[in-house]
């Protein structure tokens, strides 16, 4: 598989993305509290909220490109 040419590049969510990043920061900001919540804190309790700020964020990628690196529509 090769990269598309867009694939470092910014590109601009639709209005239907947006909706579905909105979702997904919410679920992720939930799941946050949650572990926060019952997780003791220390090492591990940073690493899986770190983690899951980094999955947030690869799921806005996700919303908003195809496995090539191109824009979904």
């Amino acid at each position: 598989m090769s990269l598309h040419e867009s694939t470092f590049g910014y590109l601009s969510p639709t209005d239907l993305q947006k909706d579905d990043m909105q979702v997904c920061r919410e679920a992720a900001g939930d799941y946050a509290q949650v572990l926060d919540r019952i997780l003791p804190d220390g090492p591990d309790k940073t690493y899986a909220l770190r983690h899951l700020r980094e999955v947030a964020m690869w799921a806005n990628i996700a919303i908003t490109r195809n496995a090539d690196g191109s824009a979904r529509q």
